[in-house]
């Protein structure tokens, strides 16, 4: 199979998709790997360290697709991105469809893409390990960040994370106890802070305890979620509805109670943000502050670890396209169910209920598509 690695554009990305690790593994099984120029600087890989592992340069993005029947990356995939790419041609990424937008559902459909997400490809037993992977990450980042938007000179309340002798620690509350708020919660303890998770899940909250001793846990529901946000120092949003935008646990007036300085880190804002007064922000602008209270709200915030996150991504994704080069596109998709949950469109049609109720087009299932051979003509209703 010819597999393209395109570089990351969005701004501050420093991430790639595919390592020369993983570069190696499907060069040995005869696959042919495309790999753009510079993608794995950002990284600290070099073209020489790819072209080694046996991967063949390319000197654009056009040149990558155009060479392709997958295309693997890590940010949603840009508009231009998707008009280069054939009919039937699959495009694995972690495409935050819920919070994509209409124009790229759109482009997606009509040029006939396999659009295979990654972060909904799930496990028989609910897991989602690709999408655990940056999850792991982006846990551990949220602490040194708060740290630093404590500070004063950040607009915070100047408050020690870890305390000392004689001065409290800060309170962290974390608003789930899944991926990111088991390893955010490991890392506050860690650096000796007051640390509560809330969770609607005792199941959750059980395991939490069980892997990282000396948090105070509590089942979330509205009333205890505003009690825990009006004594934060730093309030972590770790909220995942898979697939799906995530709710405003946390709404405008609850922050308005938070102490001015407070520290707001919505990981969740890759599916919309789980805090009411979260927008998007960019790593090179972080943050903003509302009422008083740091917010720091950056998508894909683990962008800015570049080779961490790499490796960490690589390695999650390489046994799926492994299987998709060996088996082919439609091969894998029969023989995986974790990847067949992670596609929204086959060849330009959507196998997602709620995905295809949210843009009011048909909602197929993947095996009859398989069984027929492909899509069907499909696209947006006005």
């Amino acid at each position: 199979m010819n597999i393209g690695v395109l570089q990351e554009r969005n701004p501050g990305d420093r991430r790639v998709a595919l390592t020369p690790a993983v570069v190696r593994q499907l060069a040995a099984r005869g696959h042919k790997i495309w790999f753009e120029r510079g993608a794995g600087n950002g990284a600290m890989f070099t073209d020489e360290e790819f072209t080694r592992a046996g991967a063949s340069l390319a000197y654009s993005a056009p040149e990558v697709i155009h060479r392709s029947d997958l295309v693997v990356k890590i940010s949603t995939p840009r508009l231009e991105e998707v008009e280069e790419a054939h009919p039937g041609c699959a495009i694995m990424a972690f495409y935050h469809m819920a919070v994509a937008g209409a124009q790229l559902f759109q482009r997606l459909v009509e040029r006939r893409i396999t659009a295979i997400g990654c972060e909904i490809i799930e496990t028989d037993d609910g897991r989602l390990p690709v999408l655990a992977a940056p999850s792991e990450i982006a846990g551990q980042m949220a602490i040194p960040l708060a740290t630093h938007l404590l500070r004063s000179s950040s607009g915070g309340r100047g408050i020690l994370l870890g305390g000392s002798p004689g001065v409290p620690p800060a309170h962290v509350v974390i608003l789930g106890a899944g991926t990111v708020g088991t390893w955010a919660a490991r890392a506050a303890v860690a650096a000796g802070a007051r640390v509560t998770v809330l969770d609607i899940d005792p199941e959750k909250l059980r395991r939490l305890v069980e892997h990282v001793p000396h948090v105070a846990t509590a089942l979330a529901d509205p009333d205890s979620v505003a009690a825990a946000v009006e004594g934060a120092d730093v309030l972590i949003g770790a909220v995942l509805v898979a697939g799906a935008r995530t709710p405003h646990v946390v709404t405008r007036q609850m922050v308005e109670r938070m102490r001015p300085g407070s520290v707001v880190i919505d990981v969740a804002i890759d599916q919309g943000g789980c805090v009411e007064t979260s927008r998007p922000t960019t790593i090179a602008e972080p943050t903003f502050v509302y009422r008083g209270v740091v917010h720091y709200c950056v998508p894909n915030m683990t962008a800015d670890m570049g080779r961490s996150a790499s490796i960490a991504i690589a390695q999650a994704l390489m046994p799926y396209v492994l299987t998709l080069a060996d088996r082919g596109i439609e091969g894998a998709l029969r023989s995986s169910s974790a990847l067949a949950r992670g596609v929204y469109l086959y060849r330009g049609d959507c196998v997602q209920p709620r995905l295809a109720a949210a843009w009011n087009v048909p909602c197929h299932e993947l095996q009859q598509l398989l069984d027929a051979g492909g899509g069907h003509e499909s696209g947006l209703r006005s």
